[in-house]
């Protein structure tokens, strides 16, 4: 595998790893389909994945070597979120009050605020794990972590492979 991946050009490890962040956000949007709702932190992983499309299309179009540079940055902050809100999922850490089941976020609410209303999206909190894979305490923003890092990678490795 690495001696394939030691023979992709510049824009072929570009273009993995926007393709990479494409699968992810794809994926994310199947999830949301099949009744996974999102809460806030899901929807900030989003975000970076978002960015670093189009940072591999506007490289694509210009070969600017800065691009790549940039793209492994923003995967390092998508890396980030994906390792702050598992940690908050698995209680190693507490997370934003404004959405996590504890702290005051939710102090300041009767019980009729907080009784769904008709048309209303059910409320997902983000320190409670929706899904894991199959059992092993890999949760979705567990894979987002991994797999940023992975994106992280591909960027590096064409910001630093030789003409």
């Amino acid at each position: 595998m690495i001696a394939l991946i030691s023979r992709l050009t510049r824009l072929h490890l570009a273009l993995l790893a926007a393709l990479g962040s494409l699968s992810i956000l794809l994926g994310a949007f199947v999830f949301q389909a099949m009744g996974y709702a999102p809460c806030a932190m899901c929807l900030w992983q989003r975000w970076p994945h978002a960015i670093v499309i189009v940072i591999g299309a506007l490289f694509l179009a210009t070969r600017l070597r800065l691009l790549l540079v940039l793209g492994a940055l923003v995967m390092v902050v998508s890396s980030g979120l994906g390792l702050f809100h598992a940690g908050v999922e698995q209680g190693w850490w507490p997370g934003p009050s404004s959405c996590t089941s504890s702290g005051p976020g939710l102090s300041g609410l009767s019980g009729m605020d907080l009784l769904p209303s008709a048309g209303a999206a059910k409320l997902v909190l983000c320190d409670e794990i929706v899904w894991d894979t199959w059992g092993l305490g890999i949760t979705m923003a567990g894979w987002n972590f991994l797999f940023s890092l992975v994106f992280m990678a591909l960027w590096i490795m064409a910001w630093t492979k030789p003409r």
